[in-house]
């Protein structure tokens, strides 16, 4: 299930297939060790403008990616300037999180955003974008947090995984690049699953002295890695405690242009 949190002791690969033409992306599992394969279809979420608002409809099922799909996942909002992102999950809510309720019992409305959203509908994280007032060169600067599970077994161990009873807010934010004097740009180390140079890539890591109920919170651990290989083709890597349908909402807010970060 995309719901489940990634493994601990490994990154696991997926991929993002971008169609411009419909404001499509699809999620999929790597099978290989190629950037790209065939691969295991997971997501996919459509992009829609909603007046001064974008959103991003996720569902399981590639062909009903439309407001009230009854295959949805969840779904993402973002302010207008596209700097500030809620997600909303339609899973079972953990303890603690956040439940929006309307009046409408139809789910996933695109009228029936927060604060009218239908009552399934569970804000489960925020990512933000600073803005870059100067105007200086630079990757853009993220911050998330994200309601996920505590109290898990260890992947490496299914038998003693036991269904999680309460959640808490992961904080992440981007990791800092490196100035390359010889190539005169910032650089991150994406360990060759990165190939193309883009303001879109980014790792994110978990700062340290944090709450961290998932051992994850030591600044060099990367817990979501995104990054283009092609013009319409990204690497999205993911860990615990992150799951496939968070890391993806995170990753889809790197589309789209925002003057106001670079």
């Amino acid at each position: 299930r995309s719901s489940r949190p990634g493994p601990r002791d490994a990154p696991m690969h997926c991929f993002i297939r971008r169609n411009k033409s419909t404001s499509t992306f699809y999620l999929y599992l790597s099978l290989t060790q190629a950037l790209t394969d065939k691969g295991k279809f997971l997501l996919a979420a459509r992009r829609f403008r909603h007046g001064a608002h974008t959103e991003y409809i996720i569902s399981y099922d590639s062909d009903d990616l439309y407001p009230g799909s009854n295959s949805g996942v969840g779904k993402l909002r973002s302010d207008f300037l596209g700097t500030k992102f809620v997600m909303y999950d339609n899973q079972k809510p953990y303890d603690g999180a956040k439940s929006l309720k309307s009046r409408s019992s139809r789910r996933f409305a695109t009228k029936q955003i927060s604060p009218h959203v239908s009552g399934d509908n569970l804000e489960v994280g925020q990512v933000s974008y600073r803005f870059n007032f100067l105007k200086s060169r630079g990757p853009r600067r993220m911050h998330c947090s994200i309601q996920c599970p505590v109290g898990q077994g260890t992947a490496s161990d299914p038998s003693k995984e036991k269904p999680p009873s309460t959640s808490s807010s992961l904080s992440l934010k981007n990791k800092a690049p490196r100035w390359h004097d010889h190539l005169q740009c910032w650089c991150l180390n994406f360990h060759g699953r990165v190939t193309v140079a883009s303001v879109k890539n980014f790792q994110l890591v978990a700062p340290a002295g944090t709450s961290d109920p998932w051992g994850v919170g030591d600044e060099e651990t990367v817990i979501l890695q995104f990054g283009k290989i092609e013009d319409d083709a990204f690497t999205m890597d993911f860990r615990h405690p992150l799951s496939a349908y968070q890391a993806f909402a995170i990753c889809l807010t790197s589309f789209g242009t925002k003057l106001a970060c670079e």
